[in-house]
């Protein structure tokens, strides 16, 4: 079977080898938490990249002394599910076969729990629990009770360590930062930042040239600026100009107009199922921040403009906007969008802003 082709850029499946731009600092910081045992809480936005970072570092760590066992929490909907996806997890992390699958419908909570410890120890060997999109428990019923169970049995483990991630920040940080919460100070807490301009201005003109195609820096960094430097977005867009730009020829700013179109028009299912329940004043919210608006919305003349009700209706529409993950505060009282392109798909296909 002939082996396909490298892609230059690539974004929606865990990016690896040549395509993993950067995080030099955030990798050693991981991995020595990794080797050393140290539990870690990490945040980013989704499309940033974390489950790369991730699953880069296992790649780095994992060894017959360190045991790695992934979970997705995604899919999961309930303590039950929950407890089957880990303890699967752990015991195909453990075992010979990757296959085998573990019924924990006989055990308690608990007992499962204590299962990676119990393994570690008759192995002699660390285990890494990596939980991506952890903040889903927050949504099990009764949830608090399960997160104290979680802490409770976690806690005393010295032959294995957590890695919790997720992309909903609001969530993440009241799990994590709130004392009252179960796992408040359960580890090393950082948050995963954009990468720089400078790399991946620099990666972009590399990947374009390794191809025989060309793009100015000056292109390479307005895809940045588009794209807000999200990871996914800024693989993505540079793909779509890249298809387009001829062998031996330099995309133009045709070419990054085309782009933007195409990943909006990739996005727009997504962007629709997303804002399609909305509420007209959680709308009009949106709009006022898509328009510039970022601090003030109690002002009158906010107010008026945007239509957003009364200043205590701001109030709930900030909240509610946060829980859905649409916007968060990026400093002290300045709201943004979450996503950028969304951002973007709102100006220019709902509300033709220039």
């Amino acid at each position: 079977m002939r082996k396909s082709k490298e892609a230059p850029f690539v974004f929606g499946v865990r990016v690896e080898g040549d395509s993993f731009t950067d995080r030099r600092e955030e990798t050693e910081r991981l991995k020595a938490n990794f080797t050393y045992g140290v539990n870690t809480i990490l945040i980013s936005p989704r499309r940033m990249g974390k489950t790369s970072l991730v699953d880069k570092v296992c790649s780095l760590v994992e060894s017959e002394d360190i045991r790695i066992a992934r979970i997705d929490a995604f899919g999961c909907r309930s303590e039950n599910d929950f407890i089957n996806a880990f303890a699967t997890a752990v015991v195909r992390a453990t075992s010979t076969d990757s296959s085998l699958e573990y019924n924990a419908g006989n055990n308690t909570t608990e007992e499962v729990l204590r299962l990676p410890e119990m393994i570690a120890r008759s192995k002699g060997c660390h285990i890494v629990v990596c939980i991506d999109e952890f903040q889903q428990i927050g949504d099990f019923p009764d949830s608090l009770t399960f997160q104290k169970k979680l802490r409770s049995v976690w806690q005393l483990q010295s032959h294995v360590s957590y890695c919790l991630y997720g992309s909903k920040k609001h969530m993440m940080e009241q799990m994590f930062q709130n004392a009252s919460y179960p796992f408040y100070r359960f580890g090393d807490f950082f948050y995963l930042n954009k990468i720089s301009e400078k790399d991946w201005v620099e990666y972009i003109c590399q990947r374009f040239e390794s191809t025989g195609k060309h793009i100015s820096e000056e292109l390479a960094r307005e895809i940045c600026q588009v794209t807000d430097r999200y990871s996914s977005y800024v693989q993505q867009l540079a793909w779509f100009v890249w298809l387009r730009v001829q062998d031996d020829s330099a995309a133009t700013e045709e070419d990054l107009k085309y782009g933007i179109d195409r990943l909006l028009d990739a996005c727009e299912p997504l962007f629709i199922q997303q804002t399609e329940d909305l509420s007209a004043y959680q709308m009009n919210f949106l709009h006022a921040i898509t328009n510039g608006v970022h601090t003030g919305f109690t002002q009158t003349a906010i107010l008026e403009t945007y239509r957003l009700g009364t200043a205590a209706n701001v109030t709930r529409l900030k909240k509610s906007l946060m829980v859905k993950d649409l916007i968060t505060i990026s400093a002290p009282k300045h709201l943004e969008m979450s996503d950028p392109i969304l951002a973007l798909w709102l100006k220019r296909r709902v509300w033709k802003l220039t």
